[in-house]
C-alpha cells in the first residue's frame, strides 16, 4: 500500500497574524503531478506476506501450537501419539495439525544421530512452513538434552561470578550444541528475581536476587543465544520469583505492588527486550495489583497486552507457559484456555493439556469470529517473523550428525563449563 500524505495548509505561512482583522486568502496550492506507473507500483510483499497469504485458516491456527510428541523417530509409529492425537508418528501429528512447533523432553532423546535423525524428520513432516523445534535447555536443574550436550552450570552458578562475558559465552555454546541437533528455539534464559528463598519452582534456576544483576545477566545471555543462531525465551513473565507455590500444580498469588514489579520483577524483562530477546513467556501466576481479575497472567490481557506489549514495547513472540500445568487450568477447560490465551495476546501455545480439543476451540473461536481474523493473522506474523529472522522460514535447516559430533562436549565448551564452574 502507498500512503499518500495530505498537507495542511493554514491559510498563510505559520504564525502569521491575519491582516485588518480578516483571516488572508488561501494560498494556491500547486498542482500535483500525477504519480507515474512505476511509482505507483507497491512495494514487493515480504516472505513473511506472501508466507501468510498462502495459508488456511486451518494451517494458520496450527502455527499457533507446540505440543510434546512421543517417540524417538519422526516415521515410526507411538501408542501415545495415536492415543492423544489420532495420528501413530511424529511426522503426522506435524501434518495433521499444520504444527508451527513441536517441544523435545528426555524421552525423545537417546543419541546424536538418532535426536538428529528425529529433528531432520519432523521438517520433512512440515509440507509448507518448517517448524519451531524448541526445547527447555536452561543447563542445571533444567536441562532436556543434557544426555547429549555439555554439562553447564546453571544460572545461580553463572550469576554469582557477576561475570557477564560468561553469561553470554555459555548460552552461546549451548546454542551452538542445539543448533548442531536441528534445536532452533531455547525456553531460556530465566529472568525471574529469585527474592524468595523458598521458592519451590525458580530458586537456583535464577540468575540471583539482585534484579540488576539479574538484568544484565539476562541481556548477555539473550546476546550469547543470537550469537548462535538460536532463538530465545525470556521467562516468566511477569516474574515468577515471589512465590512459595509451584505453578505446575497449583496457582500461586504475587502480592508485590505495581512499584516493587518495577523495581524487583521488571528489569531483566525489560533487559532482555532491549537485547532483542526473540519471545517472552508467560506465568501461570496471579498478580492481583497488576490485574486484579483473579485469572493467571498467561490468560490477562492487561498483563500480555497491556504491560508487555504496550507498556514494555515487546513485539516478538509470546508464549505461554505449559498449558497442561496446573496453575493455569483451575477455571477454564483445555479448548476455552487455548482461546483465552489468545485473546490475552498469546502467540505461542505451549503444550497442550488435549492438543485436539485446544486446536477445534481456537478454530472454532476463528470461524465464529471470537477470535478476529486480524488477531490471528498479528500472531502468526510473529512467528513467521521470528522464523525469518532466525532464517528458519525459506526452507527447514537440516542438521548433521558429522557436525553434531564436533560440536557437542567439545573441548572448547568442555573448558568453558570448567571455567564457570570453577
Amino acid at each position: 500500500m502507498v500512503a499518500l500524505a495530505a498537507c495542511g495548509g493554514g491559510g498563510g505561512s505559520a504564525g502569521a497574524e491575519p491582516t485588518g482583522g480578516k483571516a488572508a486568502p488561501p494560498a494556491r496550492m500547486a498542482q500535483s503531478t500525477p504519480a507515474t506507473p512505476a511509482e505507483r507500483t507497491p512495494a514487493a510483499p515480504s516472505p513473511v506476506q506472501r508466507a501468510l497469504s498462502g495459508m488456511s485458516v486451518e494451517e494458520k491456527v496450527g502455527q499457533l501450537f507446540m505440543p510434546v510428541l512421543y517417540g524417538t523417530a519422526a516415521d515410526t509409529v507411538s501408542g501415545e501419539n495415536q492415543a492423544r492425537y489420532a495420528a501413530g508418528t511424529p511426522a503426522k501429528v506435524v501434518a495433521k495439525y499444520h504444527l508451527g512447533g513441536v517441544i523435545l523432553f528426555p524421552h525423545n532423546v537417546k543419541s546424536t544421530g538418532q535426536v538428529v535423525g528425529l529433528t531432520n524428520g519432523l521438517q520433512r513432516g512440515s509440507k509448507k512452513i518448517p517448524l519451531l523445534i524448541g526445547t527447555d535447555q536452561e543447563n542445571g536443574l533444567v536441562s532436556r538434552m543434557s544426555a547429549l550436550m555439555t554439562d553447564f552450570p546453571g544460572a545461580s552458578r553463572i550469576g554469582a561470578t557477576k561475570d557477564t562475558g560468561l553469561s553470554r559465552a555459555v548460552a552461546k555454546a549451548t546454542g551452538e550444541e542445539l543448533r548442531a541437533l536441528g534445536v532452533n528455539l531455547d525456553f531460556a534464559p530465566v529472568a525471574d528475581v529469585n527474592v524468595n528463598p523458598r521458592n519451590p519452582v525458580i530458586g537456583r534456576r535464577a540468575f540471583g536476587d539482585d534484579p540488576k544483576r539479574v538484568a544484565t545477566m539476562v541481556s548477555a545471555a539473550v546476546k550469547g543465544f543470537a550469537d548462535a543462531k538460536i532463538a530465545a525465551t525470556a521467562k516468566h513473565f511477569p516474574g515468577h520469583g515471589d512465590t512459595s507455590v509451584d505453578s505446575h500444580t497449583g496457582l500461586p498469588v504475587i502480592k508485590h505492588t505495581k512499584a516493587e514489579w518495577e523495581r524487583i520483577d521488571a528489569p531483566p524483562f525489560k533487559a532482555a527486550i532491549a537485547a532483542g530477546v526473540d519471545a517472552v513467556m508467560s506465568a501461570h501466576i496471579v498478580f492481583p495489583k497488576l490485574d486484579p481479575s483473579g485469572d493467571p497472567a498467561t490468560l490477562s490481557k492487561r498483563i500480555l497486552t497491556g504491560l508487555l506489549r504496550e507498556k514494555l514495547g515487546f513485539k516478538g513472540v509470546i508464549s505461554t507457559d505449559a498449558l497442561n500445568m496446573a496453575g493455569v487450568r483451575k477455571k477454564y477447560d483445555d479448548g476455552e484456555i487455548a482461546v483465552r490465551a489468545v485473546l490475552a495476546g498469546a502467540d505461542l501455545l505451549l503444550m497442550p493439556n488435549d492438543l485436539p480439543k485446544a486446536y477445534k476451540a481456537v478454530l472454532g473461536a476463528v470461524k465464529s469470529g471470537r477470535i478476529s481474523r486480524e488477531r490471528l493473522d498479528q500472531s502468526v506474523t510473529r512467528l513467521l517473523t521470528l522464523k525469518q529472522n532466525r532464517g528458519l522460514l525459506a526452507e527447514a535447516p537440516v542438521a548433521s550428525v558429522e557436525r553434531a559430533g564436533d560440536v557437542l562436549r567439545s573441548s572448547a565448551h568442555r573448558k568453558l563449563a570448567a571455567r564457570v564452574g570453577g
